[in-house]
């Protein structure tokens, strides 16, 4: 059987959240409203209306270009991108063609499933995203479908919109998804847009084919296709329909036909994707500088100033939070997802210091147990810092032992327990946690589990 590697590449649409439109004063703010109710001449396109650019936009896609590790081009401009389609009122899309704002960046993700499961052999977690290109345009309008009729929303029109474009760097569906996620939370951290893919604040576009490995040599030949699924919503749903994509595309290379190039559709409902309209030629989009719009100019220390503003980003926050506090990977990742949980960690935890040295008793490695506890959410997450604290600290005071009692416990435990003894010297050390249990059950819960755990490991070492 022919074998295969995936290919594929991403384009990411992100609606900013600025206070008006990108080239006019209309509100940004669109979702929910009537339609065709925010709306001027200039994003309806009408004769003699003069665009005038959003600087804001423009800085906040460089602030994400930065975050991405891009080079921000001292000089770009707008373009004009022709082609005809209900929803963009000019005939053409204000964006960006040959000079975009940035160039060249990428973006590491960290798989710790990755493997290679023919050679049973863990790979490189780590893998670097290169990103071709982001660029600024506006934002069309929207179609409504409503029995046979087709209706246009212009609301949206206009609105500044980010594109992430990425190399085909991608071999699977799992780092897709986990990419996306991290671009999406670190979008979030930068406050530029709210992300939302419900309300379609930023859209999701795979291009994705199969690259033939040739036979007995380590080579690839690049496929002569590529289908692109258009704006999904769900980083379930890109997994899902990639690797519906994948599977339908190797089914017609195995029967000897190649998958036409074209942009299809994903029907969550019956998780399969759907023709939409063919790509065999490259669309000739007739691009020309925007002759309404002079180029724009940045020197070193404007974009040093935006450079700024930038805050730690997530994938920062883990590796301080891993070295700094002693947390595990998983807990350190899960508590940087949301800016607030973040913020709540370090502030129990600055209060947890302010008051340590007032107490009787020292805690192992609070911050993490302090993240476990918020992460399980053993503790409400409602209270503030300093109630926190309270609860926190009254959860860890040392339990009032009865020593002779103990000690009798372990011993009877240990003495009605011979074989999983005898298994525990023979090196099945995973046994103590069984011993520690049975201690803890018969001492009713009063007692200090990391104290019984020396005291169980000592008195077996010596039988």
């Amino acid at each position: 059987m022919n074998k295969y590697t995936p290919v594929i590449g991403l384009e990411i649409h992100v609606e900013l959240k600025t206070q008006s439109k990108m080239f006019c004063q209309c509100k940004a703010d669109y979702f929910g409203k009537k339609p065709n109710t925010n709306t001027c001449p200039v994003c309806l396109g009408l004769p003699g209306a003069l665009p005038v650019p959003n600087m804001k936009a423009v800085e906040w896609t460089i602030k994400i270009a930065q975050a991405l590790n891009c080079t921000i081009n001292k000089q770009s401009k707008f373009d004009r991108k022709h082609y005809f389609y209900p929803d963009l009122p000019k005939g053409y899309q204000i964006s960006q063609y040959d000079e975009p704002l940035a160039v060249r960046g990428y973006l590491e993700i960290f798989n710790p499933k990755s493997q290679d499961p023919e050679k049973f052999q863990i790979l490189n977690p780590k893998s670097k995203i290169h990103i071709t290109r982001v660029h600024l345009e506006e934002d069309t309008g929207k179609l409504i479908h409503s029995g046979n009729d087709t209706l246009v929303d212009f609301n949206r029109s206009g609105v500044p919109l980010v594109e992430i474009v990425t190399e085909p760097d991608f071999d699977n569906a799992d780092d897709v998804k986990i990419f996306l996620e991290e671009l999406h939370t670190i979008i979030r951290y930068l406050e530029v847009s709210d992300a939302n893919m419900e309300e379609g604040s930023m859209r999701l576009e795979p291009n994705i084919s199969l690259a033939r490995i040739t036979q007995n040599v380590k080579r690839v030949t690049l496929p002569n296709y590529k289908v692109e699924v258009k704006n999904i919503n769900s980083f379930n749903f890109v997994k899902k329909a990639i690797e519906y994509e994948l599977k339908r595309q190797e089914e017609l290379l195995n029967s000897g036909e190649t998958p036409k190039q074209e942009t299809r559709g994903y029907d969550d409902k019956r998780g399969i994707t759907y023709s939409q309209r063919s790509k065999e030629e490259a669309h000739d989009y007739r691009y020309f500088p925007e002759p309404d719009i002079p180029p724009m100019s940045f020197t070193v220390h404007e974009l040093e100033t935006i450079k700024q503003t930038l805050p730690e980003l997530p994938h920062e926050k883990v590796e301080r939070y891993t070295k700094n506090f002693d947390l595990k990977y998983d807990d350190a990742f899960i508590l940087t997802r949301k800016v607030s949980d973040s913020q709540y960690f370090e502030s129990v935890n600055s209060k947890f210091k302010d008051q340590i040295s007032k107490m009787s008793f020292v805690i192992q490695n609070p911050g993490q147990k302090i993240s476990n506890i918020i992460v399980n959410k053993r503790i409400s997450p409602n209270l503030s810092a300093d109630e926190f604290v309270e609860k926190f600290i009254q959860m860890h005071k040392p339990v009032e032992v009865d020593t002779d009692k103990l000690e009798q416990v372990i011993a009877d435990v240990i003495k009605i327990n011979p074989k999983q003894v005898e298994q525990y010297k023979n090196g099945k050390t995973g046994l103590l946690g069984f011993f520690v249990g049975q201690v803890m059950k018969e001492m009713h819960g009063k007692a200090d589990p990391q104290n019984v755990k020396e005291l169980l490991r000592k008195k077996i070492e010596e039988k």
